[in-house]
């Protein structure tokens, strides 16, 4: 992903983190957001970031696709638990 590329992450639920990490030997926190449902954010790569980590329930959609943070509501399947 290159740093003109952006991702979208919508809150599923209030209090979801969204927290940027950065490049170099050492990878720290640099910042954080917290989001409540039906917030959304649009974040970007940069010199500084290399990684952002999104804890709560949330949809993420990046260029390569969407994706969201559900997964404990999914079977082995891929479908709803009933």
């Amino acid at each position: 992903m290159s740093a003109t590329e952006f991702i979208i992450i919508k809150a599923l639920e209030n209090g979801v983190n969204v927290i940027g990490l950065t490049r170099g030997e050492a990878t720290k926190f640099h910042h954080s957001e917290k989001l409540d449902k039906g917030e959304i954010m649009v974040a970007q790569f940069t010199e500084h970031t290399s990684a952002i980590k999104i804890r709560g329930k949330a949809i993420v959609q990046t260029s390569c696709g969407q994706i969201d943070t559900l997964v404990d509501e999914l079977s082995a399947t891929g479908k709803k638990s009933e």
